[in-house]
């Protein structure tokens, strides 16, 4: 139960969503809706699909995006372009949902690598570190092995310091996602 203050300034009880955990409303995160493959919505998620021919012949090797916290997601498709609620190469195959508990506030967090966190900017929010990405890689000439779609969620990890680390890169990135994510 949390404490509201109402305009007669009487104290009064609200009930709380019970899957909205005290964690979560201490940390200033709103509540998520579930995964739902059906309506292509994984709020939080690094999503994976297959490549054609390519996942045949080397099944480790796919197209990778990551998603706001509405499900949305975003996904570096070429030079100039990311991809918004359009999924370049199919439907996902793959997720992963990531803890946004282990996002670090850039803003107030101090660590051995808080110098980058200065150079790579500071992201109030899920949503803003992506957005940011979205804005650098709307720049970037696409190059397959080293400017493609892991490379953009690993910046995306980067500007969230996810973990606590900003050495996130397209290696790591996809060893997480083929290790850890769901079918």
């Amino acid at each position: 139960m949390s404490l509201r203050l109402n305009l007669s300034m009487d104290i009064e009880a609200v009930a709380v969503d019970k899957d909205f955990s005290t964690k979560e409303r201490l940390n200033g995160l709103s509540p998520l809706n579930g995964v739902d493959p059906k309506k292509a919505r994984f709020p939080s998620c690094i999503v994976w699909s297959p490549l054609p021919v390519v996942s045949w012949l080397a099944p480790y090797i796919g197209h990778v995006g990551i998603c706001r916290e509405d499900g949305a997601v975003l996904d570096f498709a070429g030079s100039n372009f990311v991809n918004i609620d359009n999924f370049a190469y199919g439907a996902v195959a793959r997720y992963l949902q990531l803890d946004r508990e282990q996002v670090q506030q850039t803003l107030t967090h101090t660590c051995k690598q808080s110098y980058k966190h200065a150079e790579q900017g500071t992201a109030i929010s899920w949503d803003d570190a992506l957005h940011s990405s979205m804005q650098h890689f709307s720049h970037k000439y696409y190059n397959l092995f080293t400017c493609n779609c892991h490379s953009f969620v690993a910046n995306c990890l980067n500007q969230l310091a996810y973990k606590g680390s900003v050495q996130w890169n397209m290696l790591n990135t996809a060893a997480l996602i083929l290790w850890k994510g769901q079918w």
